[in-house]
């Protein structure tokens, strides 16, 4: 039997590259929309995927990027007009008749966030839902494993975790975890329609419990230091990050000390899904430790670390209120962030999946 081909937009991104990846290793035909040639689309193609450059705002680039496809993972950029992306996507698999669709959302998606990111991530889970040929399966995870990871230089150079976290708590997936949910549901849909799941690890950590395990896999000591979010934007801006994702993940962090991501965590959804328990954090980090240039300290590894530190200092933060002003950003009365929302706290403290539209049957296997 033929298997589906299947589109991963993203690609190049942290589940995409996973997720591709792994439906390679099961025979699966995949087409990889990346969105411009580079070493990253190169190392997909070596592994065995269509690579097709392509643009999520241009329908005429989605149209062919779901030509003789039949089933779809769908990842929105946090970038400006996500939700525009989303809207051309819906469209153009609506045109194409696929056989289902899964989806990124996103734990705090919620209609009043005070992230415009995040409300386009509500709105998008929305209009996905309503494509009246295309079934959908949504995998909303919170916090990653991978977000820590930026903060590997200062960690094994300096000893440091500096991460505006507060004393918040989280349940944190590997990129690898959250494509198995997505590659499960993708090559074996029919019981997985209309579901959202929420992949987490297997238990809850303070950020206390993340500098530990940083230590314990590095052999030296590592403190948390509960950095200001000012100085988080000002690492974002000196590494060249767009201001519109640093305003959003600004609020991610207000969420995070408010124990948003601790609502409901740790599922199991990994386990139930896919059959595998989900990777502990020390194994994550000993995978990003053994592949990552800055955890190995040397002479030179310190003067380029205290160099970025230096650049850091100068690079003035983010005005969050002055940026939004400044780019037309939509705002309203009384946003608010989920971990203060009395409705997102009552429909997200339920299981890991629940119904999300009724299922057809339309599926290959």
């Amino acid at each position: 039997m033929t298997l589906p081909r299947i589109l991963i937009t993203g690609a190049t991104g942290k589940t995409g590259v996973q997720a591709v990846k792994q439906l390679l290793e099961k025979g699966f035909p995949v087409r990889a929309l990346v969105h411009s040639s580079d070493a990253r689309s190169a190392s997909l193609q070596s592994l065995g995927a269509e690579v097709q450059v392509g643009n999520l705002h241009d329908i005429d680039d989605m149209r062919r990027a779901l030509k003789d496809v039949q089933r779809a993972y769908y990842c929105a950029p946090l970038l400006r007009n996500a939700l525009g992306a989303s809207m051309v996507f819906a469209a153009a698999a609506q045109e194409r008749r696929l056989e289902v669709v899964v989806a990124l959302s996103q734990w705090l998606a919620d209609p009043r966030h005070a992230s415009i990111h995040t409300r386009e991530t509500w709105l998008a889970d929305q209009a996905l839902s309503w494509m009246p040929d295309v079934d959908l399966v949504t995998v909303n995870p919170g916090w990653f494993a991978d977000n820590y990871m930026a903060a590997m230089e200062p960690i094994a150079q300096f000893g440091m975790m500096p991460m505006p976290l507060g004393e918040g708590l989280n349940a944190p997936p590997s990129n690898e975890d959250i494509a198995r949910v997505v590659v499960t549901a993708l090559t074996s849909p029919a019981n997985h329609i209309g579901k959202i799941y929420r992949p987490t690890g297997p238990v809850l950590l303070s950020p206390q419990d993340i500098a530990a395990t940083f230590a314990k896999v590095l052999g030296r000591p590592v403190k948390y230091f509960d950095a200001p979010s000012g100085m988080f934007s000002k690492v974002a801006r000196a590494l060249d990050f767009p201001d519109f994702t640093t305003a959003q993940v600004l609020c991610y962090f207000e969420d995070y000390k408010r124990g948003a991501f601790a609502v409901g965590a740790p599922t199991h959804a990994v386990l139930e899904i896919t059959g595998q328990h989900p990777e502990t954090f020390e194994a994550i980090v000993r995978r990003y430790v053994s592949e990552s240039r800055f955890a190995r300290r040397t002479a030179g590894s310190m003067l380029r670390a205290m160099g970025g530190m230096v650049r850091i200092m100068l690079t003035p933060s983010l005005d969050t209120t002055a940026y939004a002003r400044s780019h037309d950003v939509p705002t309203l009365r009384g946003p608010h962030l989920a971990a203060d929302s009395a409705d997102w706290l009552a429909s997200h403290s339920a299981p890991s999946t629940k119904p999300h539209q009724a299922p057809s049957a339309n599926l290959a296997i």
